[in-house]
């Protein structure tokens, strides 16, 4: 007998690892610049249309409500019909209906394809995520992980140059560049399904086919049953759940409140809307840092440790940004807001699918998507509602402060450390 974990690690991933880690990345990078692409056009957008702050909001949450309903679809049609068919369902979806909005002649016709392509962004990152994970080994899964969520980082910086120098001649010039997505499709064909997902579907044959490999003994390995939604709430993974729940809302509704309005906040400090621009293309830019030094911790201490660590990162930063003053350290404590949301936020996508097995892995993925896409149609509620009626910065970030101190008590009280561990 030999497990599968073996198989894998000695036949499989070596392999294919490195190749999985750059498609889902290209990915990751369109979905990236797709989601933050709005948080550049939209003063532009408000100023074309005349919209008023409690329209560009709905505009925003659009984008959420549409991935609400990618998170929720992609546990069954990852978990159905495998990680590489998803991958490419929602890919498109992302990279069709972004294109589309450039093309809008009304808000309601934006807010239909922001929609649309928001199934899209929601779909494709729990997939993607699963799909790398069931291909990389247990010794560089954290680090793989998080390399992908740092992707992200180099899809919003693209996007975010693109806008800062495009935006003042036509917002639409933005999305416009998404239809070069299209170009990925030929080598998404070319990749194969999970080998997890295949041997659990299909059989040790099947597994061998696919990747071209001979395993002389039996694969040890438990193929599960297809599970109901509420399995991830059921015996040891009720408090993985719940803990993992209470991250995700956490950073996703800090990321949104934050980004969605960033040029809005950073003229409530003064700045005009020509320096908003940059400095929120700079926080942008922090992103990587952020994701890189999580990529190095989460393998060095743990996925627990360095989740508590970035967490109190994120509560103490968003509350220093309420008292700076002068120009230099506000682009300073910004860019460490910046920094600690965007390892955080890599330290739950690595996090999050070693929490479940195979047989739920999508579903758990899926349904932690679905809490940080209801935290995505709140945040920008919530600061749109707190500058429509001029609250201050300091109570603004307050309750964003004490809901990651609440974040980092939850986990180092329910949080299991997964370093080097095998997922089945």
């Amino acid at each position: 007998m030999v497990s599968l974990d073996a198989v894998l690690e000695e036949q499989i991933a070596p392999k294919y690892q490195k190749k999985i880690l750059f498609i889902t990345s290209l990915m990751w990078m369109f979905d990236a610049a797709g989601v933050l692409v709005l948080s550049f056009t939209l003063p532009s957008i408000s100023k074309f249309w005349n919209l008023d702050i409690s329209t560009s909001a709905n505009i925003i949450s659009s984008t959420f409500f549409g991935m609400l309903v990618g998170a929720l679809s992609v546990g069954i049609v990852s978990d159905l019909f495998g990680r590489k068919i998803s991958n490419m369902i929602y890919f498109l979806f992302t990279v069709l209906f972004t294109t589309f909005i450039g093309f809008s002649n009304s808000p309601a016709q934006f807010i239909v394809f922001r929609f649309l392509a928001g199934v899209g962004y929601g779909g494709l990152m729990p997939s993607a995520n699963a799909y790398l994970a069931e291909f990389t080994k247990k010794n560089l899964r954290g680090m793989y992980l998080v390399l992908l969520e740092a992707s992200w980082a180099i899809g919003s910086i693209i996007i975010g140059f693109i806008s800062v120098i495009t935006v003042n001649k036509d917002w639409r010039i933005s999305y416009f560049v998404f239809a070069s997505g299209i170009l990925l499709f030929p080598l998404l064909m070319k990749f194969p399904e999970s080998p997890k997902f295949a041997f659990q579907k299909h059989g040790k044959r099947k597994l061998e086919e696919l990747f071209s490999i001979k395993v002389p003994d039996e694969i040890e390995y438990t193929v599960e049953h297809r599970v109901k939604l509420t399995e991830v709430l059921k015996g040891e993974y009720l408090s993985r759940t719940i803990m993992i729940w209470i991250q995700w809302f956490n950073v996703s509704f800090t990321y949104y409140a934050l980004f969605s309005w960033a040029p809005k906040i950073f003229a409530q400090k003064g700045l005009d809307s020509a320096k908003s621009l940059w400095f929120t293309f700079f926080m942008i830019v922090a992103q990587l840092p952020g994701y890189l030094s999580a990529a190095y911790f989460i393998e060095k201490i743990g996925r627990k440790k360095s989740l508590i660590i970035y967490t109190m990162g994120m509560a103490v930063s968003a509350l220093l940004w309420a008292f700076v003053t002068s120009e230099m350290l506000l682009i300073i404590v910004a860019i460490l807001l910046s920094l600690f949301v965007l390892g955080t936020w890599g330290l739950v996508y690595a996090y999050t699918p070693e929490l479940y097995p195979t047989a739920i892995r999508g579903t758990g993925n899926g349904m932690a998507g679905v809490i940080a896409r209801i935290a995505g149609i709140l945040a920008p509620q919530y600061a749109g509602f707190m500058l429509s009626k001029n609250k201050s910065l300091f109570e603004i970030f307050l309750y964003i402060s004490l809901l990651s101190i609440v974040s980092m008590v939850v986990v180092g009280f329910l949080g299991v450390e997964t370093k080097d561990r095998d997922i089945n």
